[in-house]
């Protein structure tokens, strides 16, 4: 069976881009083999900043052939009473390209239908591959295209197309560039072009000729081998920075490492300072010592094999001593300033036009501080409601103008230089995180309220200005904010009503002109962390349906809520959960029809002097049992126990409504009777709402 090979040749495509687009390209080009019905072997797919190139082995020739029936309209419909075909009838046999004689009589369970027998399949491969490749590439997405002839867009213009199956080209066009058996290889180590007689010759023709490494793995392990192999002939080892190398493996073909230095004048500079300037723009790695200090090298990573002469190296040096040089102007420059001076500069700031200036958000984020301060009592409030005025003044500081990425960080690096305490510079450094799903929370109580109070105010104020998230559309990080406030107040077990967060944060705002009514802003907000809170759990590897329990019952408080989900995920793996929540749905489904759908207003406890049958008494002294100490372990949060208690409470609850007449005669009665449902229910719906689990 043939082999095909598939190559699409570009402009050098942004490292970020690379990952994503060469899973896309495996399943496209296997879902496309697989409705065209092609037997094949493995698909692989690889990527370097030129190319994109997948590989098929064990291709069939032929397509799958089968017999299939493929019904029209019905009979009523396609046949008129004299048992001629209608234009119905005839327009269904022009749609299959089938003569009407070739119509039959399909009975269905939905009744008697044209239809037709049809062979489908049987085509040559090579006659199918065109559209298949024109369908994988068309369907690849990216953040950013480029458009270039006849408004065709890709993520960087299309320079040339190898698509061979065995020795066969497989002809089609992509834009104006037309398949063809040539391939292109590394800029200088072997441009090209490369005729590819045979598919099984790729692989040796683009790494011994065309000089390129294909796989992205290989390429990362050479980086980071050969890096630590450099560092080590200085008695030394590379900063570890997983992101980096991956990216540097995607912007060469055939990475080089080579070890530089600079000025050791330089290590004055802060560490983040350096490291910045080496990793985020120079792409390189900071080396270490054996106790963790910097030394006056880096590593960095081209394109090529290192040049005997050095020269690479030098131009690498001098590019860095120039951003270096530039640090430390700042750092001085800084230094000579003062928080005052910083502070008085905030107030011509813009934060958002309608909210007013940084000044007055650092005014806001002092006093939701202080509010944290008082409902937690977890940080010393002076210094927290300090970090928290002070944490945006590095914003008009002149490293951060020049170093953006370092915002906080240098702030928390010249309060410690301007004499506050620990907290304080610790709180400010720290006020940014978490800045992804995977990033650091912040690890002091100090640091995490302030974070809190800055991420609630950024959120407060633009869902007030309606400036909510749409699509994949999030220009101001607000998901990620959320994700933040989850993530911090899960991590320091903070006990805190969100709402009520959410609400002191929009009355802090002060002259505020919204564009959206308090109250609707408010609703919208908290459905926003319900929404972040199920995503979060959900990538915590919670069930959905358990996840929608418990944020129906309530998740003001979100770390309770978490308690919560942990107890009945625990819960749901008891031989007996789909028997509880059967019952407890039971419980909830009547008295939802007689509260809701009937609008009979339930007592929300019962008179045990009612209760007369037998089943319905030992029910109530089920319940005086669990009760007697629900309350404790309620305020314990014991939830675990709570669950586990419902568990023991069923079969008498079973019992009751096998044997006892809820919606009876006597009004007075089944009152009494909905009260100690409904005495259960507001109980049980404290811990999860059962009406949510489908089992």
């Amino acid at each position: 069976m043939p082999d095909f090979v598939l190559e699409i040749g570009f402009e050098e495509m942004p490292a970020r881009f690379l990952k994503q687009i060469t899973i896309d390209f495996r399943q496209s080009l296997d879902k496309e083999l697989e409705t065209q019905m092609l037997d094949h072997g493995q698909v692989r797919t690889w990527s370097t900043p030129r190319r994109l190139c997948a590989y098929v082995s064990g291709l069939s020739e032929v397509q799958t052939s089968k017999e299939e029936i493929v019904t029209g309209p019905p009979v009523a419909v396609g046949l008129d009473e004299q048992g001629g075909y209608t234009k119905a009838g005839q327009g269904f046999a022009r749609s299959q390209q089938v003569d009407v004689q070739e119509l039959m009589i399909q009975e269905t369970e939905k009744g008697r239908y044209l239809a037709v027998q049809k062979k489908v399949g049987g085509a040559q491969t090579r006659d199918i591959l065109p559209q298949i490749c024109t369908e994988a590439v068309n369907s690849l997405g990216f953040p950013k295209k480029m458009r270039w002839w006849d408004r065709f867009t890709f993520g960087r213009p299309i320079r040339w197309i190898l698509a061979k199956m065995d020795e066969q080209v497989i002809n089609f066009q992509i834009a104006d560039v037309k398949s063809a058996d040539m391939t292109y290889g590394h800029r200088v180590l072997g441009p090209g072009p490369f005729r590819v007689d045979q598919a099984k010759d790729y692989f040796r023709i683009i790494r011994e000729e065309a000089g390129v490494i294909l796989d992205f793995q290989e390429r990362k392990d050479i980086i980071t081998s050969e890096a630590s192999n450099l560092a080590r002939e200085i008695q030394g080892k590379v900063v570890e920075n997983e992101k980096l190398a991956s990216e540097n493996a995607n912007l060469a073909e055939f990475p080089g490492p080579v070890l530089g230095s600079f000025d050791p004048g330089y290590l004055e500079l802060p560490r983040e300072v350096l490291l910045t300037s080496m990793e985020s723009h120079q792409k390189s790695f900071g080396v270490v010592d054996d106790e963790d200090r910097l030394l006056p090298s880096f590593v960095a990573v081209i394109n090529n094999r290192p040049d005997s002469r050095g020269l690479i190296r030098k131009g690498w040096e001098r590019v860095l001593k120039a951003r270096l040089e530039d640090a430390r102007f700042f750092w001085n420059s800084d230094k000579a300033a003062s928080f005052d001076e910083w502070m008085q500069k905030l107030e011509k700031v813009v934060f958002m036009a309608p909210l007013g200036s940084m000044g007055e958000k650092s005014r806001r984020l002092e006093r939701i501080s202080g509010f944290l301060c008082d409902r937690l009592q977890s940080a010393d409030k002076k210094d927290v409601q300090k970090a928290a005025f002070i944490c945006k003044a590095d914003l008009v500081s002149e490293m951060v103008g020049e170093f953006a990425d370092l915002q906080g960080i240098m702030g928390g690096i010249y309060a410690s230089h301007a004499g506050y305490n620990d907290n304080v510079a610790r709180a400010v450094y720290e006020h940014y995180l978490p800045l992804g799903p995977d990033s650091d929370t912040p690890s002091t109580p100090e640091g995490a309220l302030v974070s809190l109070a800055d991420k609630m105010d950024n959120l407060v104020g633009c869902f007030g200005l309606d400036m909510l998230p749409t699509g994949a559309a999030d220009p101001y990080a607000l998901r990620r904010q959320a994700l933040g406030v989850i993530r911090i107040i899960i991590k320091h077990g903070l006990r805190l009503d969100i709402e009520e967060l959410i609400s002191f944060t929009a009355k802090s705002y002060t002259g505020a002109t919204w564009k959206q009514d308090p109250e609707q802003a408010l609703e919208k907000l908290m459905q926003f962390f319900a929404t972040r809170l199920k995503a979060y759990w959900q990538g915590q590897g919670f069930q959905g349906k358990l996840v929608d329990a418990v944020l129906q019952s309530g998740f003001s408080d979100i770390y309770a809520a978490q308690g919560r989900l942990d107890a009945i995920r625990e819960f749901s793996l008891d031989e007996n959960f789909e028997a509880a929540v059967l019952t407890y749905k039971r419980v909830d489904n009547i008295i939802r029809k007689q509260a809701g759908d009937a609008g009979v207003s339930l007592k929300q406890d019962y008179d045990p002097g009612l209760l007369q049958e037998d089943p319905e008494i030992k029910l109530d002294r089920a319940i005086r049992e669990i009760m007697n100490d629900w309350d404790t372990l309620w305020q314990n949060e014991d939830f675990s126990s709570l669950f586990n208690k419902l568990n023991a409470l069923r079969p008498s609850v079973d019992d009751f409504f096998d044997h006892v007449m809820v919606m009876c005669q006597d009004e007075k009665l089944r009152q009494n009777r909905l009260g100690l449902l409904n005495f259960l229910s507001l109980k049980f719906k404290k811990l999860a709402d059962f009406s949510a689990l489908q089992v």
